[in-house]
């Protein structure tokens, strides 16, 4: 994979005030997930305002596709349709008299055919759970609401890089993990998601990598349990380890568990506790949504007759339309893992890359000693 996005000895301060970023370099490469995880004041959403041009360095350079960032006129406007960044307050992003009207404002400033714009904004606003709020007022909304139609306007510009600060903040728990959902939809797609987070339990889970930053500066850059496991980068960044972690650690120390590699999710931690699995297992069905109507999608789940989930803003707009309530709209993979430890089977309606995600998820399970499962496309 090649470098999307390079910060090089990037230093900035506000007027006035010391450095909130002094000396940041990394890179990420395309297609990646990375959470930038640290304290109030570390300099996170700085960070994020780089990535777009927002924010100009004091001195350094921001490579994206491997071209520097150009500050004028027509290199913001370039960068910006290249690059999607949600900001955490959501008045500061939302002005139009309308939710469609709001979330259509890139794509049409983007000149694209009208037939386009209305399938992209349809699409954004059902995949942030906003379908039937087209024509309200958007300062008429939730906080929670009015962050979903910042994220459906960024959405619906495709860009290649998305950039969040703190997308979850003022959401519900299930919405949040929709939204995480989501995201990871638009990964399997190809974009790049940035996002910078206090919840340490939502970057574990959910990054490929973690930029831990505190006092402006990078304390360490790479993988989730790299980082959530050191207690030393924990101390420096005045942060808690997940609590998954921390059960798992206070298990080795009073000698329940043998110190082994630390549980990605909840099926590990369960194979750790209850070791060997000899039951029955359940079974996974995968169902590519892109190759079936709604009427296949009700026979379908008339002769499985299990558990119903889907991932994808396709395979849930298909099941809504074909009039399917589901048992799982997030978190999805790992539900499905844990009822077939039980004997249960799911059936999981989803598309495009989502559908290897989850045969992925589940080898992941296997090679850390799970029990096997079968994954079976239908």
């Amino acid at each position: 994979m090649s470098d999307i996005l390079e910060f090089d000895n990037v230093t900035y301060a506000y007027a006035g005030r010391p450095p909130s970023l002094n000396g940041v370099s990394f890179k990420i490469e395309r297609g990646k997930k990375l959470a930038i995880v640290g304290p109030n004041g570390a300099g996170k959403t700085t960070l994020l305002l780089m990535c777009n041009g927002t924010l100009q360095p004091d001195s350094g350079t921001v490579r994206v596709n491997g071209e520097h960032i150009h500050y004028d006129k027509a290199g913001l406007r370039e960068i910006r349709s290249k690059v999607g960044l949600v900001f955490q307050n959501s008045d500061s992003q939302i002005f139009a008299p309308s939710v469609y009207t709001d979330v259509a404002f890139g794509p049409a400033n983007l000149h694209l055919d009208p037939a386009e714009i209305e399938s992209r904004v349809h699409d954004a606003i059902f995949a942030v759970g906003l379908s039937g709020y087209e024509k309200r007022p958007p300062h008429h909304l939730s906080g929670g609401e009015k962050k979903r139609v910042a994220i459906a306007g960024i959405l619906a510009m495709k860009p290649d890089i998305l950039v969040a600060d703190e997308p979850t903040a003022s959401l519900d728990p299930a919405t949040a993990a929709e939204i995480m959902d989501l995201l990871d939809e638009l990964q399997e797609d190809g974009t790049t998601i940035i996002l910078s987070t206090h919840d340490v339990e939502l970057a574990y889970s959910w990054a490929d990598e973690v930029l831990l930053i505190a006092g402006g500066r990078i304390l360490h850059h790479g993988t989730p349990e790299e980082v959530f496991t050191d207690d030393s980068l924990m101390l420096k960044a005045r942060l808690t380890p997940p609590a998954l972690l921390n059960l798992y650690t206070e298990f080795v120390k009073r000698g329940k568990l043998a110190d082994a590699k630390p549980p990605k999710g909840v099926p590990e931690m369960m194979h750790l506790i209850e070791g060997s699995y000899e039951g029955v297992t359940g079974t996974i069905y995968t169902v590519d949504t892109d190759s079936i109507d709604e009427d296949a999608v009700k026979a379908i789940i008339a002769e499985k007759n299990c558990k119903v989930g889907a991932m994808g803003t396709r395979p849930k707009k298909k099941c809504f339309n074909a009039g399917v309530s589901l048992d799982y709209t997030y978190g999805i993979i790992d539900k499905a893992m844990l009822a077939a430890l039980i004997g249960e089977d799911t059936l999981i309606f989803t598309c495009g890359g989502m559908l290897d995600r989850v045969k992925l998820r589940v080898k992941m399970f296997e090679d850390a000693g799970g029990a096997a499962i079968k994954v079976v496309r239908l």
